[in-house]
């Protein structure tokens, strides 16, 4: 019996922020000993709060409250910052794992999400709205969240990177002046 809680999400009261958890994998494994197998439970959890925090966690035990929880708290003790330039992300990002690699791009208001399973996961979690993505390679879901984070933290802001290649933040990314300006726009109400 194999247990489908895949994409689903949970908002705890729990001390601290509010956050999204998003369970990206279940698996069931045993371990044999002289008396017989032991069944416990591998949990690979995704927690952001929509506004560029997110971090990710593997938990394991006998039953799948305890694991959830022990991913949760091990996501919650591995989030950072993202880089962000509204909803998408400021460039685009080719990042491995193992066998499995991600690509990111940043796309337009109202593309939306577009990428599959982990990676999806990790993205909305993020609080990443107008995304491109493609995966290569292994689809193991612990390795794709595993690549995506990777990605994320070799995200830069605009002014960063076209500071390091000393060209104007406009050649580097035409349509950042928009959005700063809606940003500030939106601060502003």
């Amino acid at each position: 019996m194999k247990l489908r809680l895949s994409g689903k999400r949970e908002s705890r009261n729990t001390e601290g922020p509010q956050l999204d958890v998003r369970i990206v994998r279940t698996n069931k494994v045993f371990k044999t000993h002289k008396g017989g197998k032991t069944a416990s439970w591998s949990i690979l959890v995704v927690v952001g709060d929509n506004k560029g925090n997110v971090g990710m966690g593997i938990g394991k035990a006998r039953g799948i409250p305890d694991a959830i929880r022990k991913a949760e708290e091990a996501a919650r003790k591995n989030m950072f910052n993202i880089q962000r330039v509204g909803e998408t992300i400021p460039h685009e990002v080719n990042a491995r794992f193992g066998t499995s690699q991600v690509i990111l791009r940043p796309a337009s208001p109202g593309t939306g999400v577009k990428a599959g399973g982990a990676v999806r996961a990790c993205l909305e979690a993020a609080g990443v709205h107008n995304v491109l993505a493609k995966s290569l390679g292994s689809r193991n879901a612990v390795n794709m969240c595993y690549a995506t984070m990777e990605a994320f933290k070799s995200l830069r802001s605009p002014e960063k990177l076209a500071e390091d290649r000393g060209l104007q933040v406009d050649e580097l990314v035409p349509w950042l002046p928009k959005v700063r300006k809606e940003e500030a726009d939106a601060a502003t109400y």
